[in-house]
């Protein structure tokens, strides 16, 4: 990849290596690239956010940079990112563009581009639009008179709209559930009650839905799912619904507070789809981070598993590739390619709540088939990206995951790899117990330091 876009976009602290300047040169050179693609005449880019304090800052700046350059925006203003995606296509706009950290701390902030067919924009887009922006955007022509863009406020008609969209999905009423949805004081906010307000005879209660630019994901949404778990067991909900920043993201707790995961989802919903002959080949798409629980599971109950490299991008690539139609994460990115483009988590929830509904089982039996090997994840800091290539080509660090992997036996695995978004080197190790797979991760992480000091 190149210097400014990673896995999932640009991404950084905001005014600390990611800040307006860099938003309205992105804009300018986007607007060229698809002025370019699509032969001439004014590009129109969607453009929407999440809830923290610097997206408006980005925003305003970016808007800036398109317009310019002659691009026209339709505004969307705080919404999910796969709303973004599906607006794009639905709207018939050239582009479309979050602003969004997703499931990182509110400091944090990024960019990422959609395409008009609503997938993430491809890597030679990406080098053609980073290239303007790094070497050439003092040449990218600044539009003058009727040439300008314009921005088109079109928030409220274009998130009903996503709202109709989502509602379609599921035939069910959903009716005598009741469910507890945690918003992370992220974009959700703007559509999750309205969704579910939708299904009258669906009990809901919403919590984490009050943002204030700094508190997203703050203890709260699918990266801090312990309070939903306690909430859910105390308050007697079927099942409890937890999104990140973005919204892309979905994970669950059953009735009894055990968490849901994305592997667990898959599972479910897989082997729902292959007995309704709604599963092509037969497989579900995950990556190698995917607990062998879920392996085990597809075995035994007839489901293909295939594996990419983790990143929802990966995923996506796979299914379009081979036709397939669900795929995902463990972190509960979830692609339901007959409905979306991308990773939406408000679309998983309808389906993980028609699948409970239709089974008229409890979320525990129905979702806790799938048992989960004890896991552990370790996130070391590293000092930059520089840092992570050095780890990953140290022969101390392979011949220390080979020993581990001995001594597990065949009864685990031991996964070391790089964070695609955060100077972070990820440890994960599954075993039999808890206590040898915390050993192992333990053994590892402490042996990393070394290996970047070196």
């Amino acid at each position: 990849m190149g210097k400014l876009f990673g896995t999932d976009g640009i991404r950084g602290v905001v005014n600390d290596g990611l800040d307006a300047m860099l938003a309205f040169r992105v804009g300018m050179a986007a607007a060229q690239v698809m002025t370019r693609e699509k032969g001439g005449g004014q590009p129109r880019f969607t453009i929407g956010k999440d809830t923290r304090i610097s997206s408006d800052l980005l925003e305003g700046a970016l808007i800036a940079g398109l317009c310019s350059a002659g691009a026209d925006v339709l505004h969307l203003g705080v919404i999910p990112t796969p709303a973004v995606a599906w607006i794009t296509v639905d709207t018939k706009a050239d582009a479309g563009i979050v602003i969004s950290a997703s499931h990182n701390p509110f400091e944090h902030n990024g960019i990422k581009i959609f395409n008009g067919q609503g997938f993430k924009l491809s890597d030679e887009l990406e080098e053609k639009i980073e290239d303007i922006v790094l070497f050439a955007h003092n040449n990218v022509p600044r539009k003058t008179g009727a040439e300008i863009g314009k921005v088109s406020y079109v928030a409220e008609k274009a998130a009903l709209d996503y709202i109709d969209h989502l509602e379609g999905t599921i035939t069910s009423d959903l009716a005598g559930l009741r469910i507890l949805v945690d918003c992370a004081n992220g974009a959700s906010y703007t559509t999750a009650a309205r969704l579910f307000d939708r299904f009258p005879k669906l009990r809901t209660d919403v919590i984490n839905a009050d943002p204030d630019g700094v508190n997203i994901n703050d203890k709260c949404g699918s990266t801090h799912i312990d309070s939903l778990a306690a909430m859910v067991k105390a308050g007697g909900y079927d099942i409890g619904i937890a999104f990140d920043g973005d919204a892309d993201r979905c994970l669950a707790v059953d009735e009894q507070g055990n968490l849901i995961d994305g592997d667990q989802i898959m599972a479910a919903c897989g082997l729902d789809r292959k007995e309704k002959g709604q599963l092509p080949g037969d497989t579900v798409v995950a990556t190698v981070m995917s607990n062998l629980g879920l392996h085990v599971f597809a075995r035994e109950h007839g489901l293909k598993l295939e594996c990419t490299s983790v990143g929802d991008r990966n995923v996506l690539e796979r299914m379009q590739e081979k036709g397939y139609a669900l795929g995902g994460e463990q972190s509960g990115h979830m692609i339901f390619l007959d409905y979306a483009t991308t990773g939406d988590g408000q679309l998983t929830a309808l389906q993980v709540l028609a699948l409970l509904k239709e089974s008229g089982k409890k979320a525990s039996d129905v979702f806790g088939s799938c048992a989960r090997y004890p896991q552990v994840l370790i996130n070391v800091p590293v000092a930059s990206n520089d840092v992570k290539k050095a780890v990953m080509a140290s022969d101390a660090l392979w011949t220390a995951v080979r020993g581990e992997e001995e001594q597990l036996a065949g009864s685990g695995r031991v996964l070391v790899r790089p964070s695609g978004t955060e100077a972070l080197m990820r440890v994960m190790v599954e075993a039999k117990t808890e206590e040898a797979a915390q050993a192992a991760a333990d053994r590892l992480a402490a042996l990393i330091p070394g290996l970047a000091e070196g």
